[in-house]
This record gives C-alpha cells, structure tokens and sequence, in this order.
C-alpha cells in the first residue's frame, strides 16, 4: 500500500519477532509493553498466533530507503477477547443484520490495558491510511486501535473514526519523599484504613521485592501459578502461556519487577509489574492462600512505594476498580478509535459512544470527589 500524498510505502509483516529490534525500539519511546522483547515474547511463547485468534499483522511504514519510520503492532482477531475494551454488543448486533464482524482488525497490546502510543513512528496519519484500506480491501467489518494515547485518537478522530472513553485508575507522584508522605496527603481516616490493611496484610509473610535476574526458575513457576488462578477465576482459561513467562525474564531484564510473599518460605501470592520510563505499570497478580488486603498491599501500596522511591511519575495498576479511588488512584480517560466503513452500523456505533462519553465523563467526575486526598475530602 502507498501514501500518495507523502510516497511513503506501506506493508504487512508476519509478526514482530522477525523484525530488527532496534529499529522498532526507535520507534516506541521506551514503552515496555511496545518493545520489541514483549510483543516477540508473546508470539513466540505461543500466546499470540496459531489457535489463538490472534494472528500477528504489524503494519509498517518506511520511506524510499526502505528505513522504518511508523508501525503499529496489528492482529486479526477471531473473536473479543483479551482486549479490555468490550465491543461484544456490536457483533452481535452486526451477525444479527446478516454480517459476519470476525474477523476484524485490532491495533492493540494483547492483553494489556495500558495506555500509549499505538501508531508509532512519525507516520501517524500512513498508518491510519494504511488500516483504512487493509479494512475494507479485506472486506472487514472494522478495525480497532485500543488503549491509543490522546494525540493518535486525535489523529483517527480527524479521519472520521469513532473515538470510544474509558475510565482507568492511576496513581501520580506529587513530588512526594516516603510513603508517610504520601500518607500525610490523605484524609487522617484514610490514612488509618491504610495503614491497618498494611500491618494486616504482611502478618506472618515475608515480602520479597525481585528485579530482573534476581527473579529466578523457582519465582517465575510460582508467579505461573498465581496467574493460572487469576485467570482461570477470570477468563476460564489464561491468555499467556508458560514459555512467556520465561522469555520475560531471558528478554526484558530490570524492567521486570515481582513483589512476592511467602509464609515459611514458601511463595503464596505474588504481583508482577513492569517498569516504563516514567512509571511503574501492575500486570499480573494471583495467590493460592487468600490473606484479607494482601492484593492490595502488593498491586496498589507496594507499588506506590517503590515508585516513590525511584522517582517514578506514576502507577498504573491495571484496568477497573473503584476500590482504588480510595488508596489514592485517581480516575483518568481512557481510549480506543474505531473505523467502521459501513455508514448504517458506524452511525448506530456513534450514537451509543455519545451517549457513553457523556456517562464516563459523570462518573469520572463523581469518582475525582471521592479522591481520599485532604484537597478533596474532609479531615
């Protein structure tokens, strides 16, 4: 496919793993979950690909050097799930007029509902040229970019794509010292709630804080563990495989980071983080002994700490929960572009996200004034 207005050449690739990491890397700003090391480790552990209605389809953008210079990892997907950003209604809706919505394309991180760039490079608008007509040449009902940051919505919006809002919970850095000072932000009863469900959680546990190499054959079979928990109680059946788990920890190095209890030596629950230029991102969580709090004291108070403690701008501790509204996350937008070439099913489409925003934005704007900070609440 080719630009007409810049020249610049458009392909489809295989997957992400048979490309030059270092040029893709360029292009991700320092994203962890965008690098070459974990888009590859999902696909060659098996967890994207065959039989997983994931097909790999990263679409490339290079100038007349052949030099990369845009790309967004892209999958065609067979189904919804895996993608935090639920569009099940409108399948169904769309099979019931007589289409057929899968497959359909997805911009996206597999499984992960983090914010970021998705249409990466300098080539913003080639790419979004480039799905546009991957779309409709294959006769697909849609194409999807999840999770996409507010400039490259922006982009897709000025295209005439649906742009869908969420709500996600983050932590920020306000130049705080120490956890007490964190602490001393909140509301005196807020502070007290903490600081029990703390002392609660880590009765009789060990918490061990593990980093890259430190995280050995012995954590990543326990971290397998609580993942398979977690995710046969969410999803039926875990996204990620084993291998992944392994190729994490040969590839991504001290961008991995696992908070892990143990009772008498013996790892019971554990929650597995990475880390980004400027902030500390939650991932994977599970445990094979329930202990009241200790899911919150590993995703959302132990993460914080170690934020505070190397200077990381934020936390960001996954998709969902209100719970967390009052351990200090504060609630953000979310959000996905969408393109649906038939006019009838994006005007159907366009009308219900109006509709959506309008809820997100209230519900946002009651959760800001339930923030447990003293600015926002009473002592």
């Amino acid at each position: 496919m080719a630009d007409s207005e810049s020249e610049i050449i458009a392909r489809i690739a295989g997957g992400v793993s048979g490309l030059n990491a270092r040029a893709w890397d360029r292009l991700t700003g320092g994203d962890p979950f965008l690098s070459h090391a974990f888009l590859s480790a999902l696909e060659d552990s098996g967890s994207v690909g065959t039989g997983t209605g994931w097909t790999p389809a990263p679409i490339l953008v290079e100038d007349d050097s052949s030099h990369l210079v845009g790309a967004a990892p892209a999958y065609f997907k067979t189904h919804s799930q895996g993608e935090y950003v639920f569009d099940h209604g409108w399948a169904e809706a769309w099979e019931r007029a007589g289409g057929s919505y899968y497959p359909k394309l997805q911009v996206a991180v597999p499984f992960t509902p983090v914010p970021g760039p998705r249409l990466l490079g300098s080539r913003p608008h080639s790419l979004l040229t480039a799905i546009e007509a991957l779309t409709v040449q294959n006769d697909l009902s849609s194409a999807h970019i999840t999770f996409i940051d507010e400039a490259g919505a922006a982009d897709a919006e000025l295209r005439g794509w649906l742009v869908r809002h969420g709500v996600q919970y983050h932590w920020f850095n306000r130049g705080f010292g120490s956890f007490d000072d964190f602490l001393a932000a909140l509301s005196s009863r807020k502070r007290k709630t903490i600081r029990k469900e703390r002392a609660a959680a880590v009765d009789g546990l060990e918490i061990r804080v593990l980093r890259g190499s430190d995280i050995g054959q012995a954590e990543w079979d326990a971290m397998w563990a609580f993942y398979q928990d977690t995710g046969s109680r969410k999803w039926g059946r875990p996204y990620l495989t084993r291998a992944f788990f392994n190729l994490i920890g040969e590839r991504m190095g001290d961008r991995a980071l696992l908070f892990l209890a143990c009772r008498d030596g013996l790892p019971i629950a554990g929650a597995l983080n990475f880390i980004g230029p400027d902030a500390l991102y939650g991932r994977y969580w599970g445990t094979i002994d329930e202990v009241p709090y200790l899911h919150f004291e590993l995703c959302y108070y132990r993460a914080i700490e170690w934020a505070i403690e190397h200077r990381l701008g934020s936390v960001q501790a996954g998709a969902q929960g209100e719970h967390k509204v009052a351990r200090g996350y504060e609630p953000v937008i979310t959000r996905s572009a969408h393109f649906l070439p038939n006019r009838s099913f994006r005007d159907a489409v366009s009308d219900f996200l109006e509709e959506e925003r309008t809820a997100v934005a209230s519900e946002t704007e009651w959760l800001r004034r339930e923030l447990p900070y003293r600015s926002s609440s009473s002592e």
